[in-house]
This record gives C-alpha cells, structure tokens and sequence, in this order.
C-alpha cells in the first residue's frame, strides 16, 4: 500500500535531488547543530554521514494550523501573542505537509545506519498517514512498534468525543539488525512482593518456573529426552539441557513439591527487571522552556534502548535540544538541526558547556 498526495517523487527521485545540493557538511566524529532547512542540510550531510547515524529521533510538526510562539512569561502552544517570539510555524495544506515529511523520511533512512533505528512522535491526526508513509518507505517488515504515550492527566473538553490523553511514536529500523539493549525496569516494591512471593530460609524472595517451555525438539536433541525418569509434557520441551537441571538441582534452586514436580526457582534480587510495554506515560512539562518540548525521561529511555556510546543521534526537528541533551548525557554523539532561531538561541543555552561544532546553513556561518 503507498500513500498518495499531490506532488510526491519517487524514493530515486528524492535521493537524485538531494544529490544536487552543492554543499558538503563534514565535522568528522564532533557533535554538531545546523540551523537551516532540514532537507537541505541532511542533503549536505549524505557525502560523509550516509550509513553512519544510528539513532534518530524527531518530533515534527503535526499539522496543526498554528503558530508556535514564546511570550515573556512562558510559552504559548496556542497563538502568537502580540509582543512574542516565533518559535515556529505549523501550517501547511494536508498534501504540502505529507510531501514535506515524506522527502525528509527518505534523507533520514539514507542517513542510518544499517543497525540504526528512528522513533517518529505524532498525533492521532497524522499518525495514520505517516504509518503508511514509513511503511513505504522502511518496509512493513522493519516496523517495530507503535507506542501510545500518555501525555497529560485525563481532559474534560465539551466536544462530543471522548479526551485525548495520548499522542503515538512509530518505532522502525533501517534493518532487522537494529541496536537493542534492552534496558528494563525494576519492580516496585508492591510488583517484587505480588511476584516473587515466597521467601526461602535465607528470607530471599522468590517464585518458581517450569522446567519445559512451549514447543517440541527432536528426540535427539538434548531439550527432547528424559531427564531422571520424566519426560517433557507433550507439545512441550525442556528449557535447557537437563545437565543445567542436575547442576540447579546441587545448589538447592530446583524445587521440589511433595508429589515429586520440580520448578526452578527465580530470586527477586538476581531479577533484571521487567520489559518495557508499548504503552508509556511520560507527561510533558507544565511550563516548558520551548513549545512542544517533550519529556526528558522519556528521550533518554529511547537514547538508551537504540543507541551505543559513541553512537551518532539525530534529531532534525531538534526544538528545545532535549534529544541532543539526552545524547550527550548519555555519552553518544549529537546532530540537531532546525530552521528556528529560537531554537537553536534555546539549545545553546542549554548546552553551554558542551562541545559542539556549529553551523549556520544560510550563509554558511561557522562557529
């Protein structure tokens, strides 16, 4: 299935025409900020970072019909105040803006790397439309996720449909082998107790597994044959070679119920945690110190999941800086580009004392 909307080149076409840009951007393994048009500066970038950036990440603008402005007191989502500063326009046609985010689609999968991945922030507005667009783009098969995000308490809005409390971010890689480090989180104390419900003599807490998993091997197999008499349940295998069982067995971890069923026991102190869901509530600032700026947490989970130390992270709509910030704190390397002065006045404020080459696309500034 592809989407269709007036004006839209092929993926070739695109690439060709970014080809053409007559400028090079190269600050070899430094982080950087351009402030300039996004298209034209990941064209620029194409020469020397093709293949190179293994993390993006961008919250772009939904399509709103509005403008984004700041006024002295603190930011205004809304409207453009009289005396304020534009942070950023978000109108567009519908058709404008989808060719606008599909020709920038394509510059971001040329520029990942092969274990890269990109995490897209979206309303429910848009988001069907940019899931067939990634599709297109990235393939079906490389889609991952999409996460519903919780971003605020619960509305009470007079329209005749239910709240909106959520917006969505698409999780593709450019391939199978994408970064995954699979960070987890720890239960709660509530979660530990509910979960790892006996105590043994030690007063460790733990609960115990089944020693067969779903599934048949070959009889030949090791997972396949009996173990001290028992054979796995039908439509079921041993979780490992029966050899781990007798080792398990000697230091007291497999249990035993008075009609003879052994279960392995799992200890809460040696447990990594649970796995991060697709549903995550990350609540945005009260007062943010840049329109739409996202939560903090929430872009260094996504940093820690996708990316390596060392890696490069991008984000092209880079607003407050918080995905930049969030690299670096997290000691991977930094690309932010937006066409915002404000923007980039923000994200210099915020990382004074960091790092990082500078440049300013319209005339080439360099800093």
């Amino acid at each position: 299935m592809n989407i269709v909307f007036e004006g839209k080149e092929t993926y070739k076409e695109i690439v060709e025409r970014a080809d053409k840009i007559d400028k090079q951007i190269d600050f070899g393994n430094r982080s950087f900020i351009i402030q300039g048009d996004n298209f034209a500066a990941m064209a620029a970038m194409l020469p020397q970072y093709k293949g190179k950036i293994d993390l993006v990440y961008i919250d772009p603008p939904f399509n709103t019909d509005q403008i984004f402005s700041v006024s002295e007191s603190r930011t205004n989502t809304v409207s453009r105040p009289n005396k304020g500063e534009v942070a950023y326009s978000d109108v567009m046609t519908k058709d404008a803006f989808l060719k606008f985010m599909y020709d920038r689609f394509v510059l971001i999968r040329e520029l990942l790397s092969d274990k890269g991945s990109l995490y897209v922030h979206i309303d429910m507005k848009m988001g069907h439309y940019f899931k067939v667009m990634l599709d297109e783009i990235f393939g079906d098969m490389c889609f991952k996720n999409d996460i519903t995000r919780i971003k605020s308490n619960p509305k009470n809005f007079g329209r005749r449909a239910f709240g909106n409390q959520k917006d969505v971010i698409f999780f593709y890689s450019k391939t199978k082998a994408n970064i995954w480090n699979d960070i987890r989180v720890p239960y709660s104390e509530k979660e530990s107790i509910q979960r790892f419900s006996k105590i043994d003599e030690t007063g460790r807490r733990y609960t115990t597994v089944p020693l067969h998993a779903p599934g048949e091997t070959s009889p030949n197999s090791p997972t396949g044959k009996p173990w001290r008499g028992m054979n796995p349940p039908q439509g079921r295998h041993w979780r490992t070679d029966p050899a781990e069982f007798d080792r398990l067995d000697s230091i007291g971890q497999i249990e035993w119920s008075r009609t003879g069923n052994p279960r392995i026991k799992k200890y809460a102190d040696e447990h990594q945690g649970k796995k991060i869901q697709d549903v995550w509530e990350y609540k945005d600032p009260q007062y943010p110190i840049y329109p739409t700026e996202k939560n903090f947490e929430m872009l260094e989970l996504i940093v820690k999941q996708s990316s390596e130390e060392g890696s490069f992270v991008m984000d092209c709509f880079a607003g407050s800086g918080s995905t930049l910030l969030a690299a670096h704190k997290n000691n991977r390397r930094f690309i932010g580009i937006d066409d915002s002065s404000f923007s980039v006045k923000t994200i210099k404020n915020r990382m004074e004392n960091t790092d990082f080459a500078f440049l300013r696309l319209s005339d080439n500034t360099l800093e």
